[in-house]
């Protein structure tokens, strides 16, 4: 069975994930350079099994009509280039899943940086969001991360400074 596309743009399918996207997964997330910027206390993904689970349970939070976390294929390769995401943000008070604040986030295997494959998703991501009714959506991002605090400039997002509300880590928040 293909994945189900949830949406296009001119250079990208934004699809599900496959069994057959472990080995991507895992070579993307095994890398410093792309785990040291996620999460609370980044680490890098250690075993090839635990691409399986996080696809698994990235499929099961892609069946909302809104939100997921979804591959990034190029068009042009069928590689899958990273990864994009429009969540809730967790509730502060007890990092549930939040009501009312979305994000949008990316992340890219090096051999995909600097294409604006970022850009290009995030802002399809942010458009679906729009779709959908939702009326605003923040991009929290690692202060020193100056690629992607480069991906929210191009996208028209705005700073609203820094804060330490929803991942425990000082982060930069943008809102478009």
């Amino acid at each position: 069975m293909d994945p189900k596309v949830a949406y296009e743009t001119d250079r990208l399918v934004v699809r599900d994930w496959a069994d057959t996207d472990e080995e991507r997964v895992f070579d993307i997330y095994r890398r410093w350079e792309v785990s040291r910027w996620l999460g609370a206390e980044p680490r890098v993904m250690t075993d090839r099994d635990a691409a399986a689970r996080v696809i698994k349970r990235w499929n099961e939070r892609n069946q909302d009509p809104v939100y997921g976390v979804w591959a990034v294929e190029e068009r042009s390769t069928g590689t899958v280039a990273g990864t994009v995401l429009l969540v809730p943000l967790p509730d502060p008070s007890d990092g549930t899943a939040g009501k009312g604040e979305v994000e949008v986030g990316w992340h890219f295997h090096p051999d995909a940086w600097g294409r604006g494959l970022a850009t290009e998703s995030a802002g399809g991501a942010i458009a679906r969001g729009f779709k959908a009714g939702l009326d605003q959506i923040h991009a929290v991002v690692r202060p020193d991360n100056t690629a992607s605090l480069a991906v929210c400039r191009r996208l028209g997002m705005r700073s609203i400074g820094h804060t330490s509300r929803w991942y425990a880590a000082e982060l930069e928040a943008f809102l478009i």
